[in-house]
């Protein structure tokens, strides 16, 4: 699988990059998935959440893609009445923040190393605890942050060559 774009976290005032997709669990939990469009190797899942978390909650604050009827996708198209925020009850799991610089590139999901990993654990929506680890020191060349966040756009359907 190719690297995958990031999902986007306000935490603590921050906007981080977050390696995670608490939206796939509402899906696999029976939630309706209103089919989006694929549009590159490097999103998979069709969509890109924005999620702060606000007094211990986890949020999801919009989404960007496109329905497979074309369509422009928003918080309504999963959860309809909710146009602002929805409160991600359904998501129990580990959200990954990369920090720092880049130590090993991998061409595949969220598996990139970075200098730190901050993980924030949550219960059920509720955050429950945050740690952190040091996973080296990177030269001094290497790149800042994580930078699966461009997608290169084609039609799967249609696509005779190699990927992203």
């Amino acid at each position: 699988m190719t690297a995958q774009i990031a999902e986007v976290l306000v935490f603590e005032g921050v906007t981080h990059h977050m390696l995670a997709t608490p939206l796939d669990d509402f899906f696999k939990w029976g939630g309706r998935n209103p089919g989006f469009q694929v549009s590159s190797t490097a999103l998979w899942r069709g969509y890109v959440g924005s999620w702060e978390i606000v007094d211990q909650r986890l949020y999801l604050t919009s989404l960007s893609a496109q329905l497979a009827s074309g369509a422009e996708a928003s918080l309504g198209s999963v959860f309809p009445g909710f146009e602002d925020r929805v409160f991600a009850h359904w998501f129990s799991g580990t959200i990954r923040l990369p920090m720092g610089k880049l130590l090993q590139y991998v061409h595949s999901g969220f598996s990139s190393r970075y200098e730190r990993d901050v993980f924030l654990e949550i219960k059920a929506g509720v955050l429950v605890s945050r740690t952190e680890r040091h996973n080296g020191q990177a030269d001094e060349n290497a790149k800042e942050g994580y930078a699966i966040g461009a997608m290169t756009v084609m039609d799967l359907g249609t696509s005779k060559g190699g990927g992203a």
